[in-house]
Parts: C-alpha cells; structure tokens; sequence
C-alpha cells in the first residue's frame, strides 16, 4: 500500500482544522476544528501502524484509541464552558470572551444579591 495518499489527506485535515481554529469566532466551530485535527491524528497513527513495523503490535490503532478517548472527554468539557458561557454571555463567540477583566468585590454584591452599578440603572 502506498502510504501517500492518507498522509496527504490528514495534511489537508489538519490543516483545515488548524484555520478552523485561528479564523472562527463561534465556539462550536473551535470545537469541531480540534475535533478535525484530532481526526488527522488518527488516521496518521492509523497509516502509520500498518506501513511502518513497530516493535509494538497494532501500537498506532492502540494510540487512536487513546485519541478517540481524549477527543470525547475534550468535547464533554468543551461544550460544558460553552453553555455556562452561554449563559453568562448570552453569547458564544470566542472574541468577545474577557481573559483579563475580573469583577471587583463591590461589584460581586454581597448576600443580598448583586450591586447595580450607575450604567445600568440608566438603561
């Protein structure tokens, strides 16, 4: 078998998940582009299993496996943060997501529930 043509399709699977990842802005679609390299993955350690003799038997197939259990448990917690995101945001887009801002104690409310702040008493 010629080992070519899986190479070069998990190429243009990796590659097209990793400008999935740099060009979307909708969460969802970061996901399934994680999900489109980890496929590439796969069928590279796939490929890789049955043209290469390895000193472990059906090691690559063993190694997808492991990659097909990681990519369940990423998509688990994945769409976990993106509902509670959804949640708070009411909205999924990747770029509108604040790494850096963190609420200050005031602005967190103590028992009594949540502080209004002066803007939002105007709207």
């Amino acid at each position: 078998m010629r080992p070519v043509i899986p190479y070069v399709t998990a190429a243009l699977l990796f590659g097209l998940g990793v400008y999935g990842v740099l060009r979307r802005r909708n969460a969802v679609l970061v996901l399934m582009a994680v999900e489109l390299m980890l496929n590439a993955v796969n069928l590279i350690l796939v490929t890789a299993d049955t043209t290469v003799r390895a000193t472990l038997p059906h090691g690559g197939q063993v190694f997808a496996l492991f990659v097909i259990v990681l990519a369940a448990a990423e998509i688990g917690v994945g769409l976990a943060i993106v509902l509670q995101l959804y949640r708070l945001r009411a909205s999924v887009a990747v770029d509108e997501v604040p790494l850096t801002e963190r609420p200050e104690p005031a602005e967190r409310g103590g028992p009594g529930g949540p502080v209004e702040r002066p803007e939002e008493v105007a709207r």
